[in-house]
C-alpha cells in the first residue's frame, strides 16, 4: 500500500492527499502549481485548499511580490494533532450515542464467541470501558493458557496506558505467585477468595456488560449486555470482595476434612469411640424349673446412624411349679 492511500485509509480525502503530498514536496508555491504537481484541476484544487488550510495542514505564506501569497504544508506531525483534536470531539459525543444505542436496544443483547480469537475480542472490549473500572473474578492458570502469557502481558500494559484501573479477586488454587501483584502503579487492587472456592472461568463487569472467558477445555467467550444483570453482578462481586482478605488465607490439615471420613462424612461416635466398634453386653438371669440360674449374654446391634445400640437385658420371672402327691398304683 502506499503512502497515499494509507493516508486515505485514515481519513483523508483522496484530492486532499494528493494536494498535501505535493506541497510537501516542492516547499511554499502557488495554488495553481501544487494543482499542477498533484494531478487535479485547477477549480477543484482551490476547494481542496480551503479544507486542507481550515484542517491546519497547509498554510499561507507571503512570496516575494508583496501582492504574492504561496502555500506551504504543515509539519507532518500536525497529522498527529489533526487526529487527536478528532478523537477528543469523539469522546465528547459518546455519552449521548450510547444513550441513543441503549434506547434503540430496549432488550438485554448476549454475544458469544468462539475460540482463541473470540475470547482476545471479549478481553479488547473490557478496555473500552466508559468510567475506566473494571470489576473482575480471574482463573489466572487458565488465562496464562488461553489466550496465553504474552498476550495477557501486552493486554495489561495496554490496561494501565489507557488509564483503567482493576480491583480483582483471585483462587489461590489457580494463581500464580508474584504474577500481577497489587500495586497502585499498575492501577491493581487484589484480593483473594477462601480455597474451597476454585474458579473455573474468568469474568469481568465493566458499564452495562458482563464478559465471561471460558478455560481451554471448553474455548469460548460471551458478553451480556444489560442494566439490570450487571448490576446484580456488580452487588455480588462487592458483597465478595467485603468478605475476601488481601492476602491468602493460611489454611491447617486441621481446616479439610479427615482423610478417613466415610461417604457419609466423619463417622466418630460423639465420644470418640468408632461406631460399631463397641460392643455393650448385659447380663441376663433366668431361674430354671429346677431352680438353678442360667447366665446369657444380651445382643448389642448397630443403629441406622451408625451410633451402638444396646439391648437391654430382660429378667425373666421364675415360675414355682407345685407337685401334686402321687397315689400308690397310679
Amino acid at each position: 500500500m502506499s503512502l497515499a492511500q494509507d493516508l486515505v485509509q485514515i481519513g483523508l480525502h483522496e484530492t486532499e492527499v494528493k494536494f498535501y503530498l505535493a506541497a510537501l514536496e516542492i516547499g511554499p508555491a502557488s495554488v495553481r502549481d501544487i494543482a499542477e504537481k498533484a494531478g487535479i484541476s485547477r477549480t477543484n484544487a482551490y476547494d481542496v485548499f480551503s479544507r486542507l488550510l481550515e484542517q491546519q495542514l497547509v498554510t499561507q505564506v507571503a512570496g516575494a511580490a508583496s501582492k504574492t501569497m504561496l502555500v506551504t504544508a504543515e509539519a507532518p506531525e500536525q497529522l498527529t494533532e489533526l487526529f487527536d483534536a478528532r478523537r477528543r470531539r469523539l469522546d465528547a459525543l459518546l455519552p449521548e450515542l450510547r444513550s441513543l444505542h441503549n434506547r434503540a436496544i430496549g432488550k438485554p443483547r448476549i454475544r458469544f464467541f468462539q475460540g482463541i480469537d473470540g475470547i482476545k475480542h471479549v478481553l479488547n472490549d473490557t478496555l473500552a470501558v466508559y468510567d475506566k473500572h473494571l470489576l473482575g473474578i480471574l482463573s489466572m492458570r487458565d488465562l496464562f493458557e488461553v489466550p496465553g502469557r504474552a498476550w495477557m502481558d501486552d493486554f495489561v500494559r495496554r490496561r494501565i496506558e489507557a488509564g483503567v484501573s482493576l480491583r480483582v479477586i483471585r483462587s489461590p488454587i489457580k494463581d500464580i505467585q508474584k504474577v500481577w501483584p497489587q500495586s497502585a502503579e499498575d492501577l491493581r487492587e487484589v484480593r483473594f477468595a477462601s480455597p474451597s472456592f476454585v474458579f473455573a472461568m474468568t469474568s469481568y463487569i465493566y458499564d452495562n456488560k458482563v464478559a465471561l472467558i471460558s478455560s481451554r477445555r471448553e474455548d469460548f467467550a460471551m458478553t451480556i449486555e444489560s442494566e439490570e444483570f450487571a448490576t446484580m453482578q456488580r452487588n455480588l462481586f462487592e458483597v465478595f470482595w467485603a468478605s475476601c482478605p488481601a492476602q491468602p488465607r493460611q489454611y491447617s490439615r486441621d481446616d479439610a476434612p479427615p482423610a478417613d471420613a466415610g461417604e457419609g462424612g466423619n463417622d466418630r461416635a460423639p465420644n470418640g469411640a468408632r461406631a460399631g466398634k463397641s460392643r455393650i453386653v448385659e447380663s441376663q438371669t433366668v431361674k430354671s424349673r429346677s431352680g438353678k440360674s442360667q447366665t446369657g449374654k444380651s445382643q448389642t446391634g448397630k443403629s441406622q446412624i451408625g451410633k451402638p445400640q444396646t439391648i437391654k437385658s430382660q429378667t425373666i420371672k421364675s415360675q414355682t411349679i407345685k407337685s401334686r402327691p402321687v397315689r400308690p398304683g397310679a
